[in-house]
Order: structure tokens, then C-alpha cells, then sequence
């Protein structure tokens, strides 16, 4: 038992494994560098794909970090926390998942000779770091970032063509920005004088395999895999009136088991009587409002059906409570949960087009033509299942740099310039600083080299030629736009190149990035309580005390 007095904080068993201090760290930096070293290949447009494979025989072909490290299973405790900061990343703002996995194994692995040989102190090596990201932002945001003017589409296309370029999509860059930049316009809202813009609820992709990837088009409206649930049911409507139910249009039968005994034949009838009158009556509810269209979450009895024909109503039912919203942004119809609640302007009139269309063997509900909808809907057409997932995923991040540059205007270079311009002021800031902190701030200036470094690598390029002479352009120019052509490894100038990034990306990946060193730098101590594979007994089981009985033995 560690710890004195009566409350223990921590209790070791005979089978807790326990390591500390350096052998921590170093294990620490080297689970670090080993995840950033899997997905160093998938940086810039000269990128590997990797194939994954998962247990039921899936195969993946990606080369977006973030699906790489989904993918990949890892036993290390601090190599699972890179993995989660790719995630984080992902989550935050969607894309810089590579970079930022790529700069923190490089901020852990310039840490290795100050524990080592230096023997310097964590706490040391940490609060260097923590300076340095604090000058970093503010360097970052005055000297290098330039603001845009969100409303230029030129500009913008430049924008999230730099992002789509590392892609697989990047062949047809043109088609996926102008869908990137559609979508994520046609979901911007503005409420109270600040942008809000959810991509994940309001611009769904739907993916049908067929046709060639030029097809995939912006619907300005929505599209769900649904059909009519009666064949009779009009399947075009031309400005329809559109109500969404989140409630069934059928008899709610008894809650919990509920049992009814009939003795007598005129009873059986009043109770079918009552599920009709039931049912027309919410029917009538509805209709009530004169709609066009019902849409609903649940189900739709067949006599509900036959009454809703007979008015000339189309209906669609078990629709996911996620299109339902989405419809609703689209068309401005509130989705209402009992029918007795209907009132006129519930009913969605935005919508220009309704009509069926069948692709394959399927039929899909097309809710088009719609009066500014702050919903849709991205159809994706393409040979094959794999190649749409991976165009899905390309799009994604695609629409996520749109929606940075949007919601914050201001751009950085790209190609590794930013990095280079950052680790050279970070270099001139650290002559100010006395003492031995100099150093550790000086290495969060090297790896942020990294990056220009890894892009050189990727094209196949000699690396310590190319980043000594970019190394040399930033200091003889004082030019903060100098960086390196992904495609070929020479060296350019990004004004002039046109390949820009989002500041909030950039911002993130490095405050990501560096907060994870630091994290995982502060672990002096790692305790498992599990036992190692094949080890079934415990190391009390295994040596019997003297004197104690032998196994077979009578005791």
C-alpha cells in the first residue's frame, strides 16, 4: 500500500505490473513516434494510400489520417492517446488529422536528449513548451495569417482546392470544391450575429454506386432512400404542402400486455369499430390542413393508407429522425409529435419538386427545387462502393475547410510555410531567453520542421538540400510565404502558388499537438492492474511458501 494515514491511494497487488520514471518516458516517446511514423506517408499530395483490413474482411483504402488511426488497434497506453488526438482533431475541425499526429511525435522525439542525456527535468522541458506555443499563436495570428474575404468565390475555390489536393478526389478538384463550397453556403445560418454551420446534421451525403463521379451533384433540397407506401399514391408533386409527423398513423394498441376477453361476436366488431373511427379521426387531423405530402417517423396502417389515397395524399413512412430534420430545414415545416397539434404553419410550402426516381433496384424520395433551403443533400454516383466511401470522406474534409474559413476568415500559407516562418521566429525569440529552458524552446523550433520535411520526403526529394535552402529563403527574404510544391519538392512561393490553409485548422494542430507532448511528458508512472496473456496464475500461485501443502497433497 502506497501512501500513509488512513486513506490509501493506491493498492498494488501481487499481479499489478508497475513502471516508472525514465522508462516510462522513454516508452512514452517511442509509442509517440511509432504512431506518428505509420502515418508520416499520407502527408501532402504525393501521398501512400494504406489498405487496411478489419476482422469481418473489409478493406479500407484511405489515405486520411483519421480513418488510418480508427482502423489501427494498439496495446500502449500513450500510443491510444495519440490515436484519440486524431479524433479530437477530426472533431474540432475536421481536418489536419496527418499534421497534427506527425507534429507530436515530433515534439516527443525532441524531448528524447533532454531526459536522456541531459538528464533535465520534465517539468522543465514542459513549461519551454508551454512558452513557446503561447508566442507561437500569437506569431501566428499577427505576422503570418492574412484575412479573405469570405464572399470571393475564386478565393475560396483556391482555398479548399488546396485541401482537396492531397486527396484522392484531387483529379476531379474542381467538381469536389464547387460541391464543398455549395453545401456548406446552403447550410450557414446566422443567428445573433455569429455564424453557425452544421455540416454533420444538415449536409448528408448519400452514396449510389453507378454512373461515373462527374454526375455527383448539390441537391438544393433532400433526398432520402425511401418509396410511397401505397403503389397508387402520386409519385410528382409540383409545389407540394408537406406534413412531418414524429407519430404513427395507426391504432396505439395497449401498453404492456394488455389482454381483452370477448364473449360475444358484436363486441369483436365495436372494437374493430373503434380502431377505424381512431384512425380516421388522426387522419382527418391531418388532412385537417390540406397537405400534399405526409411524412412521418413511424408506421402507417393500411387503412390509414386508404384514407390518405382517397384525399390524393402521398405518404412516407419510417423515415430516420435525422432526414425528418433535415426535410424540415429544407422545406420550413416543423415536424410536429401528435397529430391533434397540426395548425397551418406547421406545413413545409419551400419545396418546389417532389418526385420518385428509381436508380438500380431502388426507389429514392427526391424533395428538390426548395426556396432557400438551409438543408441538402450531396449525391455522390461512382464505380464502386470503396472509391464513393473514400470520396465521402475526401468531401468531408473538404466541406470542413470551407466552414473554418467562413466562420474564421483568415488564412495561412501552406506547403509547410507557416512551420518554416514560425520555427524561424521561435529560433530568434529563444537568444532572448536565459537559463536552460533556451533549449527545449529551441527544439519546438526544429520540429516544427517536420512538416516542410515529411512533404520534401513524400515527393522523393533530397530533404536536408531542399529544407537547408528553404531554411536560407526565410532568412535572407524575411518572407513568411515560402514553402515547399508538393508535387514536385521544389521550393515556391505559396502567394504566388495559390495554396492556403485555415488558421482555426492550423491554430488547433499546433495547440493539439503540443498540449499532447506535455501530457504524455508528465507521466512519470504507469500501474496495470492486468495480467499479461498466458499468465493464468498469480506470482503467489506460482512458488508455495514453506511448509505450505503441495498441490495432491492432503492439507
Amino acid at each position: 500500500m502506497i501512501g500513509g494515514g488512513s486513506a490509501p491511494i493506491l493498492v498494488l497487488s501481487q499481479n499489478t505490473k508497475r513502471e516508472s520514471g525514465r522508462k516510462v518516458q522513454t516508452g512514452n516517446i517511442a509509442a509517440g513516434k511509432a504512431i506518428a511514423d505509420v502515418i508520416r506517408t499520407c502527408l501532402g499530395p504525393r501521398s501512400m494510400l494504406k489498405m487496411l483490413m478489419d476482422p469481418m474482411g473489409g478493406i479500407v483504402m484511405t489515405n486520411d489520417g483519421n480513418a488510418i488511426l480508427r482502423e489501427i488497434m494498439v496495446q500502449h497506453p500513450a500510443a491510444k492517446t495519440m490515436l484519440e488526438v486524431a479524433r479530437t482533431q477530426d472533431e474540432e475541425v475536421g481536418d489536419g488529422t496527418t499534421s497534427v499526429i506527425i507534429l507530436g511525435g515530433e515534439m516527443l522525439s525532441v524531448a528524447l536528449p533532454f531526459l536522456q542525456q541531459q538528464q533535465m527535468h520534465p517539468t522543465v522541458i514542459i513549461s519551454a513548451y508551454r512558452q513557446a506555443l503561447e508566442d507561437l499563436v500569437v506569431i501566428l495570428k499577427d505576422k503570418i495569417s492574412i484575412s479573405v474575404d469570405v464572399n470571393n468565390r475564386v478565393e475560396m475555390m483556391k482555398i479548399v482546392k488546396s485541401c482537396v489536393g492531397t486527396k484522392f478526389i484531387s483529379k476531379w478538384s474542381e467538381l469536389a470544391c464547387k460541391i464543398a463550397l455549395d453545401a456548406t453556403s446552403t447550410v450557414a445560418l446566422e443567428e445573433n450575429g455569429r455564424k453557425e454551420i452544421d455540416i454533420k446534421r444538415y449536409a448528408k451525403v448519400e452514396k449510389i454506386p453507378g454512373g461515373a463521379i462527374e454526375d455527383s451533384v448539390v441537391l438544393r433540397g433532400v433526398m432520402v432512400n425511401k418509396d410511397v407506401t401505397h403503389p397508387k399514391m402520386k409519385r410528382t408533386l409540383k409545389n407540394p404542402r408537406i406534413v412531418l409527423l414524429d407519430c404513427s398513423l395507426e391504432y396505439k394498441k395497449g401498453e404492456s400486455q394488455t389482454n381483452i376477453e370477448i364473449t360475444k361476436e358484436e363486441d369483436f366488431q365495436k372494437i374493430l369499430l373503434m380502431e377505424e373511427e381512431y384512425i380516421k379521426k388522426i387522419c382527418d387531423e391531418v388532412l385537417q390542413v390540406k397537405p400534399d405530402l405526409v411524412i412521418t417517423e413511424k408506421g402507417v396502417s393500411d387503412l390509414a393508407q386508404h384514407f390518405l389515397l382517397k384525399a390524393g395524399v402521398s405518404c412516407i413512412r419510417r423515415v430516420r429522425k435525422t432526414d425528418n430534420n433535415r426535410i424540415a430545414r429544407a422545406v420550413g415545416a416543423t415536424v410536429v409529435s401528435r397529430t391533434d397539434e397540426l395548425k397551418e404553419e406547421d406545413v413545409g410550402l419551400h419545396c418546389g419538386l417532389f418526385e420518385i426516381k428509381k436508380f438500380g433496384d431502388e426507389y429514392f424520395t427526391f424533395l428538390v427545387e426548395c426556396k432557400d433551403p438551409k438543408a441538402c443533400t450531396i449525391l455522390l454516383r461512382g464505380a464502386s462502393k470503396d472509391i464513393l466511401n473514400e470520396v465521402e470522406r475526401n468531401l468531408q474534409d473538404a466541406m470542413n475547410v470551407a466552414r473554418n474559413v467562413m466562420v474564421e476568415p483568415l488564412l495561412v500559407p501552406g506547403g509547410g510555410a507557416a512551420e518554416m516562418a514560425l520555427s524561424q521566429a521561435l529560433s530568434e525569440k529563444a537568444k532572448a531567453i536565459t537559463g536552460v529552458q533556451q533549449w527545449p524552446y529551441r527544439a519546438v523550433a526544429l520540429a516544427l520542421e517536420v512538416i516542410p520535411r515529411t512533404l520534401i520526403q513524400n515527393c522523393g526529394a533530397n530533404p536536408i538540400r531542399t529544407l537547408t535552402a528553404l531554411r536560407a529563403k526565410h532568412v535572407q527574404t524575411d518572407g513568411t510565404s515560402w514553402g515547399i510544391d508538393g508535387e514536385s519538392g521544389k521550393i515556391v512561393d505559396m502567394k504566388d502558388y495559390g495554396v492556403w490553409e485555415p488558421f482555426a485548422v492550423k491554430v488547433q494542430t499546433y495547440k493539439t499537438a503540443i498540449e499532447t507532448a506535455i501530457l504524455l511528458l508528465r507521466i512519470d508512472d504507469i500501474v496495470s492492474g492486468v495480467k499479461k496473456q498466458g499468465d493464468t496464475t498469480s506470482p503467489a500461485a506460482k512458488a508455495p511458501e514453506e511448509g505450505a501443502p503441495q498441490p495432491g497433497e492432503e492439507p
